[in-house]
């Protein structure tokens, strides 16, 4: 039938359930069959048949496979109602009840006439009653603690079974919505999970800063839902076994038991699913922040290379070596402001490269993306500083040399001075001539350091600024040349007076 495909929940039977014309009490027969009781109801015979099977379903459906297939023991309550209310009761279940029975135990009607007529009709009936398990008609409840123990029968039919229908109902739907809800908990994080596995990475850090963001939003709700689940089911348990903690000699009955078990795995299936999920979580948040670290290196990349490109063509630009002394302080100064306005630039770019070690140490996914780039920064900044060092050498060089023909020039200002200030007629006496040859002489060893004898030396040392690409200009090579000319000048002049 469409009914035993459909699972009912007493959520949505609650108030046909309220009636308590039957009811499942957790008391156990001796071989362990769940009872269920049909108690005193008047209004038995005006039951709709849509609710008395929906009633009988769900019972039936509550014990385990294992205790349902064993059978039910019927315990039918007739005590104040009369024969003929009993066989229509015994008929309607017989036709009616879903389940193995095991047993049936009728309480008949109490009045003498009732009883009597309920005797001689139940043995003449016994073929109409149509029921494949024994029906033994009893007049007491004592005669049914015979059949079944004291313990597991309610108060109403003389036992000492606890138990509340109100109670009973509040805690069968608690429990099956905790089920409900760990069971759509499950369903939502695998849909979640599928969701963030087929997620495709973006390509640009806000991208990806967003989609961290929100995935990281619907796992604290998920995570949110899970926690308020488990204390859901905390609750429960504790209800359940509220009696025992109270009173340590308090025995829980089978149903009681059943439903803690119940609950117990419920937890047990939430906390794995939870488990899972965050096992799951981790490894796609790992994803996704090292996507972010990704997008923010190759932004960074980006930005850096662009600026180092800035750096080097500036850099490029310093191609002149000086044509004097002030002018190549001048450039070597203007060269230092750069490579200091440089640094922060060339310092951001080698902190990014220094960055390849961290991402092969976390595993990076895009490892083998990442290294060239780091290497390629790397070469860059090393390409920048060694030119930015040939460049100052250079300029030191152009230095050194301005200062060797400064000096050398005015070393020869002096001698062609020298030279100029002697008087003529000086030289036409011995002593005058050997005067003039002495200090032309002593004006030759002072000036030593100045002299520059090979054109050739200065040539080869200074090669790298004697060149037409570095645009040293002409009066480089006239001040060598009249340096050259005024030492030849003044030792031929030695030489002259000498004779």
């Amino acid at each position: 039938m469409h009914q035993d495909i459909i699972p009912l929940y007493a959520a949505d039977i609650q108030d046909q359930l309220k009636k308590q014309f039957a009811y499942l009490s957790g008391g156990r027969g001796g071989d362990g069959c769940p009872v269920i009781t049909f108690p005193d109801y008047p209004a038995f015979s005006e039951i709709p048949e849509k609710e008395f099977q929906n009633v009988l379903t769900y019972l039936t459906s509550i014990p385990s496979l294992r205790d349902a297939g064993i059978g039910f023991i019927l315990v039918i309550d007739r005590r104040q109602d009369k024969w003929t209310s009993v066989k229509a009761s015994i008929l309607r279940i017989a036709a009616s009840f879903p389940g193995n029975l095991q047993l049936v135990l009728v309480l008949r009607p109490t009045g003498f006439f009732h009883r009597a007529l309920s005797d001689i009709a139940f043995r003449f009936n016994r073929d109409e009653l149509k029921m494949k398990v024994p029906i033994i008609m009893l007049g007491s409840v004592s005669e049914l603690q015979g059949y079944i123990d004291k313990t597991q029968l309610t108060e109403d039919l003389g036992g000492t079974l606890d138990y509340c229908h109100n109670r009973w109902l509040c805690r069968r739907t608690a429990i099956e919505g905790f089920a409900q809800k760990v069971k759509q908990t499950a369903q939502i994080l695998q849909s979640f999970g599928t969701e963030l596995a087929e997620t495709e990475l973006p390509n640009d850090v806000q991208s990806t800063s967003s989609l961290l963001a929100t995935h990281t939003e619907k796992k604290d709700k998920m995570k949110e839902d899970i926690r308020v689940a488990v204390e859901q089911g905390d609750d429960i348990l504790g209800s359940i076994t509220k009696p025992v903690t109270e009173n340590p000699e308090y025995k829980l009955n089978q149903d009681q038991l059943d439903n803690q078990t119940t609950v117990e795995r419920l937890l047990a299936q939430l906390h794995e699913t939870e488990t899972a999920f965050d096992e799951f979580w981790i490894k796609h948040q790992q994803k996704l922040e090292q996507c972010l670290r990704l997008r923010n290196f190759e932004q960074d990349f980006r930005e850096v290379k662009a600026a180092l490109d800035i750096v080097s063509e500036r850099l490029s630009a310093f191609t002149d070596v000086g044509n004097s002394r002030s002018h190549v302080e001048h450039i070597l100064k203007d060269l230092a402001n750069f490579e200091e306005k440089s640094h922060e630039t060339v310092a951001k770019a080698r902190m990014l490269a220094s960055e390849r070690d961290a991402f092969i140490q976390s595993n990076h996914y895009a490892v083998d993306s990442i290294i060239p780039k780091c290497s390629e920064l790397h070469h860059l900044c090393d390409a920048f500083t060694t030119e930015t060092e040939r460049r100052r050498n250079l300029l030191n060089k152009s230095l050194e040399l301005h200062d060797l023909l400064e000096k050398s020039m005015k070393w020869c200002d002096e001698g062609i001075y020298l030279l100029a200030s002697q008087p003529v007629d000086k030289c036409q006496s011995q002593d005058g001539a050997e005067s003039a040859l002495q200090e032309i002489e002593k004006f030759l060893d002072t000036g030593a350091g100045n002299k520059i004898k090979e054109l050739n030396k200065i040539y080869r040392e200074y090669a790298h600024i004697l060149n037409e690409d570095l645009k040293v200009p002409e009066h480089v090579y006239v001040y060598l040349c009249v340096h050259l000319f005024i030492l030849e000048l003044l030792s031929c002049t030695t030489i002259h007076k000498a004779k």
